[in-house]
């Protein structure tokens, strides 16, 4: 599979994005210090974030989506309306690049339903950040490339091209690529609270 560094990687974070972040915080008139009081991110680590300079874990782009109270895909620009049917091409994926992989919609960020689908691609040594997540209703993976390792509740499931793997996703859960070749996932959540933004999902445990 093509590699995704070419928008992002593990020294700096995509300028757009940073643009992005910096922008839904001003909008919502938010200070650097009140993020940092939301989120548990220190100022400085948001300051560099903003400016480019450090790239988010997956697990800090979460938090930050979830302090500013929007859903990740809010990076990408404004809420789109919610449709009864959603028809998307491959080649219009909402994509975002993430510090070592990416993040592709497949609808849901417009469905009107409770079900995220997402194609989630990790480089080797990618992973979702050192705090685990935890949100309403049920995660589904499907492994469609490479090999990644779902943590839940401090249990190993190491998922390889085929595998798949169901859980509650109230129980904390990690996920990283331990393979030496780049992974690719299908993602579903489902069945979560109408308040919950389970692609933003919340973290449950300090630091990061």
């Amino acid at each position: 599979m093509e590699s995704t560094s070419s928008k992002g990687s593990r020294s700096g974070v995509p300028g757009d994005l940073a643009e992005s972040l910096r922008g839904l915080r001003e909008e919502r008139r938010i200070s650097l210090r009140e993020l940092a009081r939301r989120s548990g991110i220190s100022v400085n680590a948001l300051s560099q974030i903003e400016r480019g300079l450090s790239s988010p874990s997956v697990s800090t782009l979460y938090r930050l989506v979830d302090a500013l109270g929007v859903p990740i895909t809010a990076v990408f620009g404004a809420e789109p309306r919610r449709e009864q049917i959603v028809y998307r091409r491959a080649e219009d994926r909402s994509r975002l690049p993430l510090p070592a992989g990416r993040w592709e919609g497949l609808g849901g960020e417009d469905f009107a339903g409770r079900v995220q689908p997402f194609v989630l691609t990790l480089d080797p040594g990618g992973d979702s950040g050192a705090d685990a997540m935890l949100h309403t209703g049920h995660e589904f993976v499907l492994c469609l490339a490479g090999q990644l390792e779902y943590q839940i509740e401090g249990r190993a499931y190491s998922l390889r091209a085929g595998d798949s793997l169901l859980f509650a996703a109230r129980l904390r859960h990690t996920w990283r690529n331990s393979g030496t070749e780049q992974a690719q996932a299908l993602i579903l959540l489902a069945g979560f609270e109408e308040h919950d933004r389970p692609e933003g999902a919340h973290l449950v445990q300090a630091g990061a």
